[in-house]
């Protein structure tokens, strides 16, 4: 009784000081971010001595402190979460390497089972790139066995985390900076991918129809077998929109057609969510910098290729 006492106890200590050194990284990374900010907006700073006046460029030193908080944030945060079980939060929260996340959970999945815990919920978050690119084999095996996990895409359109690169979830035309001139490819169907593996439940969302998002994770948690949702969410900066706009962005997504919300089960019925397509893609594109100077005929291509999709989807209802 005193041994296990005293394991809980050291777990305990160790779980509030890998927290405490998190939030201290956290703390360090804010500071840094604000030195960087400072440092490129006074970008030139003058110091006199009796004899001298000399100037320095802070530019470099500046994005040299913005990267260093950024990368601070991101790991002060990663190091509260996890690892297991010395986690400073309430919930059991794993991070695998970026291109494992649909195997961690299949592994995840596999060891309650045998625990005899499946009514425990594995949950799974990522990003377009860590699903639709670098952990899109993981996934597609996850969705071939049709393992019990709900899998949970943040969709901003492109590794944003790194500057704003192109990845297979892109729209045509998107300016990024790996696709300066615009990127060639289409936007990657992932729910028509899904659905091809006849999945039990494949589902978009979007962060301005939050009701919608809520109702569809809600009916996942009560179907058995692989499920997946892409919940579409801006990157501001990456999109190029002012930070009152992205919610609103979202909206005009779904209601131009572009990002239509619907629901497939089983790979073969599908039902439409959202509303009707009632807006030209023009208005979505004006509004985001990563489509400034596109021609009319890109737009025209886009609105076409939106309206074939549309048409498509209409189709399977």
């Amino acid at each position: 009784m005193a041994a296990t006492h005293s394991g809980s106890t050291r777990k305990a200590w160790a779980g509030g000081l890998t927290t405490f050194g998190g939030l201290i990284l956290l703390m360090g990374g804010v500071l840094a971010l604000l030195q960087g900010i400072s440092a490129l907006a006074g970008d030139t700073v003058y110091v006199r001595t009796r004899d001298y006046v000399y100037s320095f460029d802070l530019t470099t030193w500046g994005w040299i402190h913005l990267l260093l908080g950024l990368a601070a944030i991101a790991v002060g945060l990663a190091i509260m979460a996890g690892p297991q079980p010395l986690s400073g939060l309430r919930i059991p929260v794993y991070q695998p390497a970026l291109a494992t996340s649909a195997a961690s959970a299949s592994g995840l999945r596999r060891a309650l089972d045998a625990l005899g815990k499946r009514d425990t919920q594995v949950v799974v978050f990522a990003g377009d790139g860590g699903t639709y690119d670098i952990g899109f084999q993981a996934l597609s095996s996850a969705a071939e066995r049709n393992e019990d996990i709900l899998y949970v895409c943040f969709d901003n359109e492109g590794y944003m985390n790194t500057g704003a690169q192109k990845s297979s979830s892109t729209p045509r035309f998107a300016r990024t900076g790996s696709t300066p001139a615009g990127k060639v490819s289409k936007k990657k169907n992932l729910i028509a991918i899904m659905a091809a593996h006849e999945i039990p439940y494949a589902a978009t969302a979007a962060a301005g129809f939050l009701p919608d998002f809520l109702r569809k994770v809600e009916k996942a948690r009560r179907i058995r077998g692989f499920r997946l949702i892409t919940l579409l969410v801006p990157c501001l900066d990456g999109w190029g929109v002012p930070e009152d706009q992205g919610i609103a962005l979202t909206r005009l997504a779904v209601q131009t057609g572009v990002f239509p919300l619907y629901e497939v089960e089983d790979g073969r019925r599908y039902t439409l969510n959202g509303p009707q397509k009632t807006r030209p893609v023009r208005a979505y594109l004006e509004v985001q910098r990563r489509y400034r100077g596109l021609d009319d005929v890109s737009v025209d291509t886009l609105q076409r290729e939106v309206d074939e999709g549309w048409a498509r989807l209409l189709a399977r209802l």
